[in-house]
């Protein structure tokens, strides 16, 4: 019995000494992989970090330039941005045994795809933004079973999308765009894919119905393709066999014909003269311009481009209006004959109207905001409101300039900030152009966002919702990317139509029990913080149309212990800080409960995040 105990407890130190010293064994074994893997790539001046005799993962001077590890072992390469190319040696990844995520986004590589498929317990595969071409296997995704995301879009991919890619049953977000692929899109097996977007390619043929609760944009620039989501019915086929339907066929033509004859001698008889039947020759000219960015009750209206570029903000002529109302001068006084006689430029269209970029004659540059739907006042409650948004001052907050008043439209006059919206370097041009916000820059932006909005909320504590319409298109960003709040305080303006385009009419609250809070406000910052992390479109900007359920999703991973995964691949400086992101990810949890009882007052959601 004694030798028995002593052999169990000798196995047991035996068994934890192996376990204790595995990840010293895969430690080493990743590093040699690594090292293995830079040789294969050129230009990898990026990973001078990547040295022998060093720990890959959390040495003395930290871990390897675009790795993620958990303890000892490397999980994830993020090697986006780092002006790499050559070939991408897949043995070396192969020896990785912990290795789930692998993205080399905006980077130089060409050739058609590498033999990713060999990696069966890959989660995320990103190849966006290189010059990868070729078809790819059909069978190709047969065995990657674990993949959850695949971003292959902006390269020169052809042939059809892969039907092995279809039935990857966890997938959970797709990115094909801006390739070359041609043929029909196969039918999606995975009920858990929430992101998809196969837009500009050659696709053709009818979208399957497994992929309806995708919008247009998902589609676009596929000319070929029919569908609900593009607006192009999908041609029937034809019952050759039908008797029925031809002689119906045969009867409307017959019906035609005759209505056509009676209609020529109605026409005849009430000319009732003889005449030459003359041609008529449509008149007018395709010069004539219908579009007039900021409309003004005027005499004479100088016409614009339908483009609005480099356009004129219209002359109102000799009629007399009210004058602009400065409501805070600190960029100077002006009036509205310098906004009408300086040129201008469309910058979007929103819910609630219609932005523009200002240049006047003094050199000031502003952003002029045309608004629809705020008929809730009259001219004298509505000028009371917008001061007390001219004294607000806080350096997350943009504070309106001015404004004018009639009774269908108003104009907001704010200052103009260069780097744009957060939207713009989240989802548009910002990041395509290389502008993708670094992991520290994300933290500062959603930190200021989240003192502005409780500046908003102590200023304006008796309303039923202090900002109201707080989402990624309404934060600006400052020439160091501090960012401000703009499009709030509108809840007392606009009549009831123009409520529902303020986004905390998107909130569970208000669409369950038609009512807004100042939580709904929480709620709006809370579809930011998860937006900010993961760069996946909310599906709550577009009504459910477009997008990612983005909430549900996250929700989801965190149930899974799979967060880490969600995080976007091109956060640089992330390697040390992917336990910061998961924390966030929870804030933005915290904020988005459906119930508002539930949810993160501001205060504390303030404390959180610092």
């Amino acid at each position: 019995m004694v030798v028995a105990r002593l052999s169990r407890q000798f196995l047991l130190l035996l068994s934890s000494t192996f376990v204790a010293l595995l990840p010293l064994t895969f430690s080493g074994s990743d590093s040699e992989a690594l090292l293995k893997l830079k040789k294969s790539l050129a230009n990898a001046g990026a990973l001078d970090s990547w040295v022998p005799g060093s720990a890959a993962c959390n040495g003395p001077k930290g871990s390897w330039r675009g790795l993620v590890c958990q303890g000892s072992t490397v999980t994830g390469l993020r090697l986006d941005g780092m002006g790499l190319s050559g070939t991408i040696d897949v043995d070396a990844l192969a020896d990785m045994s912990g290795l789930s995520t692998f993205s080399v986004e905006n980077n130089s590589f060409t050739g058609t795809i590498p033999g990713f498929n060999r990696l069966g317990a890959l989660k995320v595969l990103s190849l966006s933004r290189n010059q990868f071409s070729g078809n790819i296997p059909s069978e190709y995704f047969v065995k990657m079973g674990a993949l959850r995301k695949v971003r292959l879009s902006y390269n020169k991919f052809t042939g059809e999308i892969p039907d092995s890619l279809s039935h990857l049953t966890n997938l959970v977000g797709l990115h094909l765009q801006n390739n070359r692929f041609t043929g029909r899109i196969p039918s999606f097996d995975s009920t858990n894919l929430n992101s998809l977007n196969v837009s500009n390619n050659r696709l053709a043929g009818e979208i399957p119905s497994s992929l309806s609760k995708f919008g247009a944009s998902s589609f676009a620039g596929n000319p070929g393709l029919c569908g609900k989501q593009v607006g192009f019915q999908c041609p029937s086929t034809p019952n050759t066999t039908s008797k029925t339907n031809m002689f119906l066929v045969a009867f409307m033509v017959t019906l035609g014909v005759i209505l056509f004859l009676v209609i020529i001698f109605c026409v005849i008889r009430w000319r009732g003269k003889k005449q030459e039947v003359s041609e008529v020759i449509p008149s007018g000219s395709s010069n004539d311009a219908v579009e007039v960015p900021i409309s003004m009750p005027a005499k004479t209206e100088e016409r614009t481009n339908s483009a609005c570029s480099d356009s004129k903000v219209p002359d109102q002529g000799k009629t007399s209006v009210a004058e602009l109302v400065m409501v805070n001068d600190d960029k100077g006084v002006f009036g509205l004959t310098d906004l009408m006689k300086a040129s201008a430029e469309v910058l979007g269209n929103g819910p609630l109207g219609s932005s523009y970029r200002v240049r006047m004659a003094s050199g000031v540059t502003v952003v002029v905001k045309r608004m629809r739907k705020m008929n809730a006042l009259g001219n004298d409650a509505f000028d009371a409101e917008v001061k007390k948004l001219g004294t607000l001052r806080h350096p997350n907050v943009l504070t309106p300039l001015a404004y004018h008043y009639r009774k269908d439209e108003k104009l907001f006059v704010y200052e103009y900030h260069r780097n744009g919206s957060l939207l713009y370097h989240l989802q548009g041009d910002g990041r395509q152009s290389g502008g993708e916000l670094d992991w520290p820059t994300r933290v500062k932006i959603v930190r200021g966002i989240a003192k502005g909005l409780g500046y908003l909320h102590s200023e304006f504590s008796s309303r039923d919702v202090p900002h109201g319409n707080l989402k990624s298109s309404n934060v600006l960003l400052g020439p160091d990317y501090n960012p401000f709040l703009s499009e709030y305080g509108f809840h007392p303006l606009l009549d009831i139509e123009g409520l529902q385009g303020l986004f905390a009419y998107k909130t569970p609250e208000a669409i369950q029990k038609h009512t807004v809070c100042p939580k709904s406000d929480v709620y709006c910052l809370g579809i930011i913080i998860l937006e900010m992390l993961t760069v996946e479109r909310p599906s709550q900007y577009d009504d459910g149309n477009d997008g990612t359920d983005i909430v549900q999703w996250v929700a989801s991973a965190f149930s899974e212990g799979r967060q880490a995964e969600l995080l976007d691949t091109a956060i640089e400086g992330s390697r040390n800080s992917v336990g910061s992101m998961e924390k966030l990810l929870r804030v933005g949890l915290l904020c988005t409960e459906t119930s508002p009882e539930k949810r993160l007052g501001i205060e504390e959601a303030i404390r959180m995040i610092e």
